[in-house]
């Protein structure tokens, strides 16, 4: 009875582009109560159909439950969005991708209107979401309490990770994320203009491209270990030493391929740096401290 009430829990949608409807149709396939309002109506509209009650404002949508989730295109168009809107006793749940200062500004506005309040973010793109096999989740932090309470509703469309009671580090994990995330793509973007001008299949490099990504990603682990510590020489395969000693290899090859190295030059020079500066000894992890200003 207990898991029942929380897949029943009623709340509020606030903005339905493509990802907030996908929210919005899962929630709804799940058998939650919805109200959702959107600036363009139609998108609204659309959901009624699909069980959907769909308020004429913002703030009647907000007055019809507890736990309002909103899910804008900026941090602007939270403001503007919910001015009207009577927050007091009100879960507000912020979906929307913003900054860390701005997930911690925010919070401090929820609660000065009389809100509970938890930031979110979204690791997953539209397709994943009600998709369990598609890996999607969303970040949570700020109020424990409040996830926990609501984790059974959140946890619907996508799964949850909760990283903290400081609201700004679900915003904060996100950017890491992506970051990284575009570095491996500038890293494969190379990788396939090295091949481009080749008589060679790009779908021939991709299982390999993807095997050793994976396969190089668990070095993480090693690198965050360094971090703890202040060891950067422990546990390391391949020495800083020798691996600035190899970084002509590539650069030349770039050459020859006829191929920019400008997405590689950067990091080579962040290598060089912290192998005159320290032991060439220890692991890649030193070029993080020469990131921090």
């Amino acid at each position: 009875m207990a898991q029942n009430t929380v897949e029943k829990t009623p709340l509020t949608l606030l903005g339905l582009g493509a990802m907030g409807t996908a929210l919005a149709r899962t929630w709804l396939a799940a058998g939650h109560p919805l109200t959702v309002w959107n600036r363009t109506p139609a998108r609204a509209s659309a959901l009624a159909a699909e069980g959907a009650g769909v308020a004429e404002s913002a703030a009647e949508a907000v007055a019809a439950n507890t736990l309002v989730v909103v899910c804008l295109l900026d941090d602007t168009s939270v403001d503007e969005v919910l001015a009207g809107a009577d927050l007091s006793g009100k879960d507000l749940v912020n979906l929307t991708t913003g900054t860390p200062a701005q997930a911690r500004a925010r919070a401090e506005w929820a609660r000065a209107r009389g809100a509970r309040y938890l930031d979110g973010g979204i690791m997953s793109v539209p397709p994943m979401i009600g998709v369990p096999q598609a890996g999607a989740y969303v970040l949570y932090s700020g109020s424990r309490e409040l996830f926990e309470r609501h984790q059974g509703a959140l946890a619907v469309p996508a799964g949850t990770t909760y990283v903290g009671e400081d609201a700004g580090f679900a915003a904060l994990f996100d950017v890491a994320l992506l970051s990284a995330m575009y570095g491996m793509l500038a890293g494969a973007a190379h990788a396939f203009a090295l091949i481009r001008k080749e008589d060679i299949d790009p779908a021939t490099l991709a299982p390999l491209l993807a095997d050793w990504l994976a396969a190089t990603a668990p070095a993480v682990h090693r690198t965050a270990g360094q971090l703890r510590t202040g060891d950067y020489t422990k546990g390391v395969v391949s020495t800083l030493a020798m691996q600035v000693a190899g970084t002509p290899t590539f650069l030349s090859t770039a050459e020859q391929q006829g191929v920019s190295p400008e997405l590689l030059t950067p990091y080579f020079a962040l290598m060089r740096r912290r192998l005159a500066e320290a032991s060439g000894e220890e692991d890649l992890t030193g070029v993080i401290d020469l990131l921090l200003r």
